[in-house]
């Protein structure tokens, strides 16, 4: 049950559109409206997103977070989490990113969906969602933090609803590899070695995204129900990430090995 006003909201999207657009931090909305609850959060992500689309943005897909049990407990939630992917967050393979237009930009390693047939309804599994992608591409996800991740004042960290009012920390999608029909990999045994600079920083299974990362995304179609949303055909979807997050510098090249499905990278500039 939400606990803040209209007026609240409208503010605290327009203070996150302004962190975006001048890549300038603000506090944590916490701080300042200690009772915020999950509920406020979405609401603030949604009006931040009504304004990017009336700025002339378009919704191309979705991602969800805290994907794993050990993220769940870290951050005090009981389930994941979800954002949304505009238009001018996809990124080519390969990409030069301006590491200027991002405030704390970190990245992770997923598997992206992309939806062949309308999802929607209280009851998709992830046979469903199987049934209705196209293909599943290897992906990484560009994350960022417009509000700040510890305050420099109180030393607070920012908490859940924070990141959720912020978009679920989304910034960007690089897809790259080779996509293949769902059908045609066990999806669970997907692996992925990420490497900064030559140098190994993270390994990991996209078994640990919910067991099977088809699962997240049943879990967003699901969650969006009772809302009347639907996934869309053409959309793209992050199911999760199945390792840490690992900070971007500038001059950093990231570039991700997925065994059979080949490779994706990207350069911050």
């Amino acid at each position: 049950m939400s606990t803040l006003r209209p007026d609240e909201i409208a503010d605290l999207a327009r203070r996150h559109d302004h962190a975006r657009r001048t890549a300038t931090p603000i506090s944590a909305p916490t701080l300042e409206r200690p009772d915020m609850d999950l509920d406020d959060a979405y609401a603030v992500q949604e009006a931040w997103m009504a304004l990017e689309v009336a700025n002339g943005k378009r919704v191309v897909g979705h991602k969800i977070g805290l994907t794993s049990q050990a993220m769940q407990q870290q951050m005090q939630i009981a389930e994941p989490d979800f954002g949304v992917l505009l238009d001018d967050m996809v990124f080519e393979d390969g990409c030069d990113l301006p590491t200027a237009r991002f405030i704390d930009p970190r990245i992770e390693v997923e598997v992206a969906f992309v939806l062949g047939r309308r999802l929607e309804g209280p009851n998709v599994t992830m046979i469903d969602v199987l049934s209705a992608t196209d293909y599943v591409v290897p992906a990484l996800e560009l994350i960022d933090a417009r509000s700040h991740r510890v305050d420099p004042v109180t030393k607070r960290a920012r908490t859940v609803r924070d990141t959720i009012a912020d978009n679920a920390a989304d910034a960007g999608i690089i897809t790259g590899g080779r996509p293949m029909r769902p059908l045609d990999v066990d999806l669970r045994w997907i692996g992925a070695i990420m490497s900064r600079n030559g140098i190994v920083e993270e390994t990991g299974l996209a078994a640990g995204v919910l067991n099977h990362p088809a699962n997240g995304v049943a879990w967003l179609v699901r969650k969006y129900a009772p809302l009347g949303r639907a996934l869309e055909p053409g959309q793209v979807v992050l199911g999760g990430s199945f390792t840490r997050a690992v900070i971007a510098r500038p001059g950093d090249t990231f570039a991700v090995d997925f065994g059979p499905m080949g490779t994706v990278s990207c350069h911050f500039g």
